[in-house]
This record gives structure tokens, sequence and C-alpha cells, in this order.
């Protein structure tokens, strides 16, 4: 046993030796030394102390999962008592006449054999953790087979993407997204209107492929309008984000985002949103020793359709920071056409509270007043400030008892006590519109910042 006390089950008890208690007083002080522990364990087996074996055994599988030599240990000392490796093989001495003659075959082999593993795992079961004793047959243990390079499921079946159809319930159209008239004139010259002339598309040579780039401060609606661009299209839509490509095996993100296309192109016409592109396509001189090259360089294939043909195919893309995407994504044929996505308007500021304030008790709120007070905020922010002033009109509820409706001074009061999240990302965005425009990729932004006065 664990304690020290001699074991008599598997033999005649023996005394245990000074250096198996030393060996038990150093596990005692570093009991986290796997290696160690064999070493007692070895010790104990071999001294016929079975069951003490099976105990540091468990342990040390308990701590180190996977190591083949506590594995080895462990059945040996379930299998039985073994002599020890110095010690000569006695020769055989006259049995008793109760001792069964067949005794030396009752030891099983260490794999496979008759040795009952399920009765061993069952016996062990309080100590070993399940991911040990999951697995044993009655032919020994056995591992559970693993997908080829460690992929969780099955890469071509088109329902592992969650592909969202055009009638889906719910679907938004861009009469749903307030404001921003000059973000749907550009979705309309690129999008729009080539897919619902196809007389004219033919005419003009247009094809129906291509790829935009949203661009702006955070919480100002880019998914939205992606989404909103899909219901207009009448397409099927699929949202990528990095958890839906990166894996931890070699070579599966890239075939991720190949299967990821291979859908959209199955499903098109359909809308490929790729959120948050500075993280899938980030700059290769900065990721030059880490997987994501490859990455990068597979959403560059895809994005030719090399090999492939990507009509039908229309590829949105966000960033909050395109400065750090690699400029190769945003040449002509890839991400060719960039738009910057602005906190709302006036019109859209008054849009947002609407939606937000809709299904709230509100009286005499002078929306006016408050979509003036809001500017340059984001509809993220915008959403916030509907919420405080619910809690303000909540809480002084339950502390007078009486229900109180929502008013303009709660939103007003909301509103100044919000900073607005888009201050810090054009703080951070000016340096770049100033100094860093090569080509004028950032002109639109270099206008409005002079425009709000905020360079």
């Amino acid at each position: 046993m664990i304690d020290g006390t001699p074991d008599t089950s598997d033999g005649p008890a023996a005394a245990e030796s000074p250096l198996i208690g030393s060996l038990r007083a150093a596990v005692a002080a570093a009991p986290g030394d796997v290696p160690l522990r064999l070493h007692l364990a070895e010790l104990l087996l071999a001294a016929g102390h079975g069951d003490a074996a099976v105990a540091e055994a468990a342990v040390a599988l308990s701590r180190a999962p996977q190591d083949a030599q506590a594995k080895a240990l462990m059945a040996r000392a379930l299998a039985g008592p073994t002599p020890p490796p110095s010690a000569p093989i006695p020769a055989p001495a006259p049995a008793p006449a109760e001792q069964p003659t067949e005794q030396p075959a009752e030891q099983p082999p260490q794999q496979g054999g008759g040795f009952d593993w399920a009765a061993a795992a069952q016996e062990v079961e309080d100590v070993l953790p399940p991911r040990f004793t999951a697995g044993y047959r009655n032919n020994g243990p056995q591992e559970a087979p693993l997908p080829v390079d460690g992929a969780a499921g099955d890469p071509g079946d088109a329902s592992a993407y969650d592909v969202e159809a055009p009638d889906r319930p719910g679907a938004v159209r861009l009469a749903d997204v307030g404001g921003m008239r000059e973000v749907k004139d550009r979705l309309e010259a690129a999008f729009l209107a080539p897919m619902r002339n196809p007389e004219l598309r033919k005419l003009y040579g247009k094809s129906l492929r291509g790829g935009l780039l949203l661009y702006g401060p955070p919480g100002c609606g880019k998914t939205f309008i992606a989404r909103a661009v899909a219901g207009e299209l009448g397409a099927n839509f699929i949202s990528v984000s990095i958890n839906d490509v990166l894996d931890m095996w070699l070579g599966n993100s890239e075939r991720n985002l190949h299967e990821v296309f291979q859908t959209a192109r199955r499903q098109a016409p359909c809308v490929v949103f790729l959120d948050e592109l500075d993280a899938l396509g980030a700059k290769r001189s900065r990721t030059a020793h880490t997987g994501m090259r490859n990455t990068v360089n597979q959403l560059l294939t895809e994005l030719d359709g090399v090999g492939d043909v990507n009509d039908g195919v229309f590829v949105l893309a966000a960033t909050n920071v395109p400065w750090d995407v690699d400029i190769a994504l945003r040449r002509p044929g890839r991400l060719d056409r960039t738009l910057l996505v602005l906190p709302p308007d006036g019109p859209a500021r008054d849009a947002i509270l609407r939606y937000h304030l809709r299904d709230r008790p509100i009286e005499s709120v002078d929306l006016a007043k408050l979509v003036k007070v809001t500017e340059g905020f984001s509809g993220a922010d915008l959403a916030h400030v509907c919420e405080s002033a619910a809690e303000s009109a909540l809480l002084d509820s339950a502390r007078t008892g009486t229900v109180r409706m929502i008013n303009t001074k709660d939103l007003l009061a909301a509103a100044k006590a919000v900073r607005p999240s888009t201050e810090p990302w054009f703080a951070a965005a000016r340096n770049v519109a100033m100094f860093a425009n090569e080509g004028g990729v950032y002109d639109e932004l270099l206008a409005y910042l002079k425009k709000a006065r905020k360079l």
C-alpha cells in the first residue's frame, strides 16, 4: 500500500528495504517528479509489493497520462509479480498438494492474450483518470483513432459551415441600414447594379465576381452592411472568422479556408464575409516564422480563383486596421475596392436610436436633441446609451416603488456619461492617413478627418 505496509496479496510478506523507504521520502517531498515515482514503483514491484506498485503507477499516470513507461509498468503490475531482473530464475521446488501445478501459466502476456483488461480498469478506476481507462478492451489498451492530420471532422462536408439562405427569417436589406447614403451608392455600383441587370453586365463585360474591403472604427455596422448586401443580392451568406479557419495541425488552416470558398462556389451566388481580415490576412512580413504566412498565401490563391471559377462569389472583408492587412490582398482582382465605414450620420443615428428604443417604455423623448449631442458615436455607442438610460429609469422605479418611463433627461445623462469609442481609433488612424498614405489609399479617410477637424 501507499503507506508502506507490507503487501501479502502477491506472496509472502517481505520487509521493505531502506532504499524503498528513502525513495518514499523523496517522492513525498517531490510528488510531481514522475520518473522518481516510477523508479519507486519498479522497486516495489520487484520486491513483491504489487498493490503498492499499482498505486504508485496510477498516481504517475494521473500526472502524465501518455507516459509510455508508466503504462508499461501498470500493465506488468496488474499482470502479477515478476522476479527481479538480476536474480537467477530459481529451480522448481516440490509444490504442496494444495498448490496448483499450473501457476506459471496464469501469468498473462503484457499485451493481448487472455488478460481481462476491463476488470483491471475497474480495479483502478478510483485512481486513474478516464483518459487511461476508457480505451481498454478485452485484448489490451486501445486508442480511439484520430482523423487524418488531427482534423476534427470531415472538411468536405458543406454543412460544416453555416450557410445562411437568402430567404432566411430576419434577413436584412440595405433599406434596413439607416443613413449611409454614400456607402450604399458604392455598394450599388460594385455589386448590386451588375447583379440586377444581366444584359448591361454582359454588354459592359462586368464579371460576377469581386471583392470589397470595409474598414473603419469598431461598432459602426460593417458586419450588418455585409449581411444587407447578401439580402439585397438574394444570395447565400457565409461569415468567416479566425476561429473558423485556424487549426493547430499543419496544413489544416489552409484546407479549412479552401473548403470555405469551395462551399461558396457550390452555393453561388454567395457572399463570403471575412471578419477581422487583419487576423486572417496579416502582413506576411510580420508572420514570416509562423503558420499564418501559409494561410495568407492560401487566401490569395482563393481570391484569384486559380483552378476554380469565382463567378457569383462576392467577397466582403472588414477590418478596423487596414494598415495591418497584407498589401497583396488589395491589388486589382482581389479586394480591389476599399470603402470607409464611418460613424453614423444624423439620419442614421436617428434610425438607430429609434430601433433601440422601440420596445422600451418612453415618453417625451426629444430625438433631435439626442441626435445632435451624439455626434461621432458609433452604432454600438448609441445602443449603450439606450441601455444605460433604461437602467437609470429601472433603478429609479425600484427605489421609489413607482414605475416611470424613460425620458429625454435619462438619455441625455447617459449620452454625457458615454465617451465615443471611435476616438481612440481616429487617434491612431490620423498618423496613418498623414504619414503612410502611399498611393492615396487613405485619401477618403484624410478628407473626413479634415472635414471633421480631427487633424
